[in-house]
């Protein structure tokens, strides 16, 4: 009779040990959070897969009787924008982990039982932070007075540098079945050639060679938020707009038929292109790729109402990209004169350039910058050398107040201010704010539509003057 109960219960427990396909538990000394979740990288934030409640010594432990795709995962608290540890399923799906107080997942003294995967992804990580850590040291000895140390730190850092590489090599041929090796591969980046004569062009073109833009996984890694990341805001970062559009669309072009993937790459890319106030060509990089993607139907996932409003704003700050003809502004002067003929047009000085500048009395950034803007224009007047005229339009609906301010600062270019005006001039040059900088060449084209520091302003114009010599 006991050995029949002693086989039911040895069956139930394999039941139950079927029933449970993944099971895993991560003991952490130091965490405080009652409850830890489970999930995936989206992007900058994570996906939720399962959760789990601390037991004893802090360990959560996470059971259920489905099976986890191979992948990178990650343990984190709720609503956190960073883990609390990274690790892999792959292969076993019965593991544990236990790191130290501090949840570093560097830490040799990480103990992992049940799954070679994570064995080998530590050991990896691991022996490269010694290695950093070993290089800092060496670059403080390398700055050394003492000749002798100074000469043992960069030897020794040569043999580090060769250790590594070695290192590495043998580590991806070893452990090349497992999905963070190959991640690993996927993301190091392209080899320039030391023959290639412009190094930068060669690293933009080939900087997604090896990554699989087919393989939907990728969206749950951070290697590819990562990657895009640094890509159009980093590499691309002070490129003009063109060299930003013509990159974008090389990347964009392979993804352009895979719906989920170009969604990754828009809904990311496009709110920082839109948003940027400060950055050259991002408002044009913007409207084109609205154009190119949006307005040809490749964003599928988008409603038509989305569509709409895109293409109504992406028309709207078309008329003050760079490149595009200033409308033509005629204001009242602070005589505030309501005949029109009395206005001054923005367009009509001898002057090449022509500074629209839309300020505000007490706009503070305003009150900073309109005098270093004025010094600059007195010094050119004083100088026989007046570059260009300043079109200064007073953006306070206080009209005494703007008044008083010019006189009392003597600000003896152009003011111009108030009601009297033949078109809204915050629409016609996107002004939603002050202050607002526009300066038009000589044909009345918008060569920059950003503030400008004054001691920037010049080096820019005659740059500009040496791209685009006088006909």
């Amino acid at each position: 009779m006991k050995r029949i109960i002693i086989f039911s219960i040895l069956v139930s427990l394999l039941q139950v040990l079927h029933a449970q396909r993944y099971e895993m538990s991560f003991q952490l000394p130091g965490a405080t959070d009652s409850i830890l979740y489970l999930g995936q990288h989206y992007r900058d934030q994570f996906i939720t897969l399962d959760s789990a409640v601390v037991g004893k010594g802090n360990t959560y432990r996470f059971a259920g009787k489905h099976k986890y795709e191979t992948g990178m995962y990650a343990l984190y608290p709720k609503e956190a924008k960073k883990a609390l540890l990274e690790f892999t399923i792959d292969g076993s799906q019965r593991f544990s982990i236990r790191t130290n107080s501090d949840f570093e997942v560097l830490d040799p003294k990480t103990d992992i039982s049940g799954s070679a995967a994570n064995q080998a992804m530590y050991t990896y990580i691991n022996r490269f932070n010694q290695a950093r850590k070993r290089s800092k040291e060496l670059e403080q000895l390398k700055k050394s007075s003492d000749p002798q140390l100074k000469e043992n730190a960069e030897k020794e850092m040569e043999a580090l540098n060769e250790e590594m590489i070695v290192f590495e090599n043998d580590q991806m041929k070893e452990n090349h079945q497992y999905r963070f090796f190959q991640l690993l591969d996927m993301f190091k980046g392209p080899d320039v050639p030391d023959e290639v004569e412009d190094k930068p062009v060669y690293y933009r073109t080939h900087y997604w060679d090896g990554v699989d833009l087919t393989d939907h996984s990728l969206v749950r890694t951070p290697d590819l938020y990562n990657k895009m990341n640094v890509y159009f805001f980093g590499i691309l970062y002070h490129a003009d707009f063109d060299t930003i559009c013509r990159y974008a669309d090389m990347v964009l072009h392979k993804i352009e038929n895979d719906t989920l993937m170009l969604r990754y790459f828009m809904d990311h890319i496009m709110p920082r292109y839109y948003r940027s106030t400060k950055n050259i060509g991002w408002d044009a990089t913007w409207c084109y790729l609205v154009r190119q993607y949006y307005l040809t139907g490749k964003c599928a996932w988008a409603p038509q109402s989305e569509i709409t409003n895109k293409r109504q704003t992406c028309e709207f700050l078309e008329k003050s990209l760079i490149g595009a003809r200033g409308a033509e502004l005629y204001m009242a002067d602070t005589n505030q004169s309501p005949n029109p003929q009395d206005w001054i047009s923005s367009h009509r000085f001898p002057t090449r350039y022509v500074i629209l500048w839309f300020w505000d009395p007490d706009c503070h950034h305003c009150q900073t910058q309109t005098p270093e803007l004025k010094h600059l224009y007195d010094s050119l007047c004083n100088a026989g050398n007046k570059l260009f005229e300043v079109y200064a339009v007073g953006y306070d609906a206080d009209i005494d107040k703007w008044k008083k301010y010019v006189r009392q600062y003597q600000l003896n270019w152009v003011n111009v201010g108030g009601t009297n005006v033949n078109i809204d001039y915050q629409e016609a040059y996107n002004v939603h704010g002050t202050p607002t900088m526009i300066i038009l060449n000589e044909e009345r084209r918008i060569i920059m539509n950003k503030v400008l520091p004054t001691k920037s302003i010049l080096p820019f114009l005659k740059r500009y003057g040496e791209l685009h010599p006088l006909k």
